[in-house]
């Protein structure tokens, strides 16, 4: 089998060919544009898919030495994301699939990062816990099978990408925020500022809300209402943001491990790249005793590859899927209806 992926939710697009379980191409055009705004711009990012799409596919086909005939599925990503992005790569998926005659999936795009880690030569088994952490979700769950997952706890608020996002604008760090406030937070010291952990009734869910506010309220206090932040503090205060980010994540994770049995750990994500993350994760499943499978960066973001994987996992699982149906209805998975 031949399966083509599309990826246009946010600001990469991306088209990747699996064949026969062998990822061939995985091809990311990335939209560093939007650095200059602070933040991603939805209107520029739909027309920048729209100028990059087609020729990116053309690219991916070459590279895997496969012809557009020979695909077998197509599967784009159709939410959650910027709704103009979607519309780009979920109707040129949805129009090849008509003019090739092919079996079309449209992708839930948190799923897609949930079962990244199949993409790997060690994949998880089920069950397994499963953290994501992105730019706009933060959701802690139990995967049973290809068909079955478990919601434990979200965040109520701001997702850890988005903490990340909006703590380094404080500070005068470029965007995006988790790249930036990681860098310098490897020059700091942790342990120098005492940054709140939120205390929820919920057992799993999180908040960054309260984090965020306090990381403003000791700017201002400390270099006033105008941020003029002395560059020799940033180390400090970035590390200092990062380990409360990591402990937050690892008390609801090892709470989950203390009351769930689970055979492997796996975090996936935009975030999950975050080294302190990763490490944190690793240790986490040492202490436990637990499987650990965390995908590549390149798996990490948001990349046509966990979609195409994604959408033929639902193919084999038994699902159709139609090309009339509504673009942003919720794919026809009941267990995972809280998600968006």
């Amino acid at each position: 089998m031949n399966t083509l992926g599309i990826e246009t939710s946010c600001d990469e697009t991306s088209i990747a060919i699996i064949s026969d379980g062998e990822l061939r191409a995985n091809l990311i055009s990335s939209q560093d544009f939007h650095a200059k705004y602070g933040g991603v711009v939805p209107e520029l990012s739909s027309r920048a898919h729209l100028q990059i799409i087609q020729p990116l596919l053309r690219q991916a086909l070459d590279k895997s030495k496969i012809k557009l005939e020979e695909i077998d599925l197509i599967c784009s990503t159709a939410g959650p994301g910027l709704i103009g992005a979607l519309l780009v790569g979920l109707s040129f998926g949805k129009s090849l699939s008509y003019s090739l005659n092919k079996p079309f999936v449209p992708v839930n795009h948190i799923e897609g990062h949930i079962y990244s880690g199949f993409l790997m030569n060690e994949k998880p088994e089920y069950p397994y816990l499963c953290l994501v952490v992105s730019g706009g979700h933060t959701l802690l769950l139990i995967v049973k099978s290809e068909t079955e997952i478990i919601k434990l706890g979200s965040t109520i608020d701001d997702a850890v990408g988005e903490a990340f996002d909006k703590v380094a604008k404080m500070m005068g760090l470029p965007y995006p925020g988790g790249p930036s406030i990681q860098s310098a937070a490897e020059k700091g010291n942790d342990e120098s500022i005492k940054f709140p952990i939120a205390r929820l009734k919920t057992e799993f869910d999180f908040s960054f809300s309260g984090l965020k506010t306090s990381v403003l309220r000791y700017l201002q206090k400390n270099y006033g209402m105008e941020l003029k932040i002395k560059e020799a503090d940033i180390p400090n205060i970035a590390a200092s943001f990062q380990k409360t980010v990591v402990e937050s994540l690892k008390k609801n994770v090892e709470k989950a491990l203390d009351k769930y049995e689970v055979k492997t750990l796996s975090l996936v994500g935009g975030v999950a790249a975050n080294k302190a993350i990763r490490n944190m994760f690793d240790q986490t499943a040492k202490k436990y005793n637990k499987k650990i499978v965390i995908p590549d960066n390149e798996f990490c973001g948001d990349n046509a590859a966990m979609i195409a994987a994604r959408g033929e996992m639902l193919h084999n699982a038994g699902m159709k899927f139609s090309l009339e149906s509504n673009a942003f209805a919720r794919l026809k998975v009941d267990h995972f209806t809280e998600i968006l």
